[in-house]
């Protein structure tokens, strides 16, 4: 799968989704014996995996930007 390919399936996931995406991946490495599928599929779960970061980092950031404004409108009244 191409780096691109890869993007575009995994962009409208939910972090649920794209984990269990990198189990799968997990469980495929573990059970494989070819090593040239083997590079391909840890280099997409490295990619996989930074891109979760992302999404969770973003995730996070918005979260505490909903309860700063949540406990400001509080504060206010």
């Amino acid at each position: 799968m191409k780096d691109k390919n890869l993007l575009d399936d995994i962009k409208d996931k939910s972090i649920d989704e794209l984990t269990d995406m990198a189990n799968n991946i997990i469980i495929n490495l573990e059970k494989s014996k070819d090593l040239e599928n083997s590079v391909n599929d840890y280099q997409k779960l490295i990619k996989l995996k930074n891109f979760i970061d992302k999404k969770f980092k973003y995730s996070s950031k918005e979260i505490a930007q909903n309860t700063k404004e949540k406990i400001n409108k509080i504060l206010k009244k």
